[in-house]
């Protein structure tokens, strides 16, 4: 889905749930107050506290659509985790606050005040809008694969239950059984608690990078290493970034082919996992010559100018040009293939098999080099 179709939609129904939570704010205080209940009233006050974090999602859905910049290389797709991050503790303590309220009322059943019948049909109705708003915002948040939205979502669900409480403590305050309000409200508070901190936790395991579970990394896997050229694989990292996901990997190709063929196995295993695992926003491959799970020796090697000057030193004459001396990295000490052109071996007075036996005779105790090809270039 393309990021300015997934934001409009995310706008829409976060504006859908401010309008709807405008209209069951007046209504609960206005009924509230003529109908003597307190619980309406403290339900409009939770619905109110709703408009804000609506608010708060806004922001963040904007922020997160918005293109990556220098600050934020790979997008603004955290605003989204700590928003569903902050809406999660809000879940907790709007189920904590129940629980608080619940308590209280359990210890003044006496105290109560009446309550009219008008109080009863506002808190139907709100329990009513608030579920279909719910159903509403998760559906379109699940096929946006948005955590926070699924966390208002579920925020709108609280909502409906806490609606749920009013409506049956002020149903128990008119049959007369003032108890079932606490006792309600104990059970739904806890339920909200508990997803409030799924939530909460959700988007903290993403803020530390906690990687896909073990069959998401397995599918990756198989990707990656049934690309033509790719001997290994190791080192598969994953972590989340809001709805979508970062992949660095490890790939071990022959030692021996050229920089541009290596560049072409990695980008070929790339593309193949943005295309097959549509949740990857980007993946990074790092070709390896070598397995290097146990460590790199090979960096203790110098660089090639010095590589060259120990080379000339073996082979008692001066290396040809570049593109003609192909050093190997690998393990502990480095290979070299080394060719000569006919021209050169003629004006140097040089004979190959010369330069081979002299190889045969200081190449065992090298410390530099383990192997050494030399061949000669027919043409001038």
């Amino acid at each position: 889905m393309r990021a300015n179709q997934r934001f409009a939609d995310g706008q829409r129904i976060t504006w859908v749930s401010v309008g709807v939570n405008v209209v069951l704010t007046t209504m609960q205080m206005i009924v509230g107050f003529f109908a003597h209940s307190q619980s309406l009233m403290a339900d409009a006050m939770h619905t109110l506290a709703d408009i804000i974090s609506d608010g708060f999602v806004l922001y963040a859905n904007r922020k997160g659509a918005e293109a990556a910049d220098d600050a934020h290389p790979y997008g603004h797709g955290r605003y989204e985790t700590a928003a569903s991050l902050v809406l999660g503790l809000l879940l907790v303590g709007t189920g904590v606050g129940i629980l608080i309220s619940a308590a209280e009322r359990l210890s003044n059943l006496g105290n109560l005040p009446p309550v009219g019948v008008a109080a009863m049909w506002a808190a139907l109705f709100t329990l009513a809008a608030k579920e279909g708003l719910f159903r509403y915002m998760l559906g379109t948040a699940e096929r946006l694969r948005s955590p926070m939205l699924v966390a208002n979502a579920w925020h709108a669900r609280a909502d409906a239950l806490s609606s749920l409480v009013v409506a049956a403590g002020i149903g128990g305050a008119l049959l007369g059984f003032n108890f079932a309000d606490g006792v309600a409200a104990i059970v739904v508070g806890a339920m909200i608690v508990r997803a409030g901190f799924r939530f909460a936790w959700e988007a903290l395991s993403e803020l530390i990078d906690t990687g896909l579970s073990a069959e998401e990394v397995a599918a990756i896997r198989q990707t990656v290493a049934s690309t033509p050229g790719v001997l290994g694989l190791h080192e598969l990292r994953t972590r989340h970034m809001a709805h979508q996901v970062l992949v660095d990997a490890h790939v071990q190709v022959d030692p021996r082919i050229s920089v541009s063929e290596g560049h072409w196995i990695a980008e070929t295993a790339r593309n193949s996992v943005l295309e097959k695992h549509a949740e990857v926003l980007d993946v990074l491959v790092h070709i390896d010559a070598e397995n290097d799970t146990s460590g790199n020796a090979s960096l203790k090697l110098p660089a090639r100018p010095m590589l060259l000057a120990h080379l000339r030193d073996l082979l008692g004459c001066e290396p040809p040009h570049f593109n003609r001396t192909v050093l190997h990295y690998l393990g502990n000490r480095a290979e070299a293939e080394v060719v000569f052109s006919a021209s050169y071996l003629n004006e140097a007075h040089l004979e190959l098999e010369d330069i081979k036996h002299r190889l045969a005779k200081v190449l065992p105790t090298d410390p530099l080099f383990s192997k050494v090809h030399i061949s000669q270039r027919i043409a001038p």
